[in-house]
C-alpha cells in the first residue's frame, strides 16, 4: 500500500511541475492595435495604441513609428499603463508607416514585432 501512496505523491508533484512550466513559459502577445495592422486609415491617427495579453514592464517596452523613408514620426517615449502601450505621432501626411514594438512582460519575457498601416484620405 505504501508504494501506491508514494506513486500518487510523485504523480501529483510531477503534474504540478508540468503545470507550473506552462505558466512560466507564457508571455505577452499583441492582442489589438490601433490603427490595425495592415489597415488603411482615412485620416492620420494622433497615436498608436497597442494592447497586450499581459501587463508590461514600462522601462523596457517601446513603440517606434517610421515613414517609408525610415524617418521616425513618433513623438518620442512610449507610455505604458498595465497591458496597454501608446506613443503619440507627429502630423502624418498620406503614405505608408511601419510600427515596430518591443514588449517586456512583468515576468521578463521579451516579444517584439512590426506591422504597417497606410494613411490615404482618398481611399474609401
Amino acid at each position: 500500500m505504501r508504494p501506491t501512496i508514494a506513486a500518487a505523491y510523485c504523480t501529483i508533484a510531477f503534474g504540478g511541475l508540468i503545470a507550473g512550466v506552462g505558466v512560466a513559459w507564457a508571455h505577452a502577445t499583441l492582442n489589438h492595435a490601433s490603427p490595425p495592422a495592415g489597415s488603411t486609415v482615412h485620416s492620420a491617427p494622433q497615436e498608436v495604441v497597442l494592447t497586450f495579453t499581459e501587463r508590461l514592464e514600462p522601462a523596457f517596452s517601446m513603440i517606434e513609428v517610421t515613414d517609408a523613408g525610415g524617418m521616425r514620426v513618433d513623438s518620442g517615449k512610449s507610455e505604458v499603463n498595465g497591458s496597454t502601450m501608446r506613443v503619440g505621432l507627429k502630423v502624418l501626411p498620406e503614405g505608408q508607416y511601419r510600427v515596430h514594438w518591443r514588449a517586456i512582460s512583468r515576468d521578463t519575457h521579451r516579444v517584439e514585432g512590426n506591422f504597417a498601416f497606410n494613411v490615404d484620405s482618398k481611399s474609401r
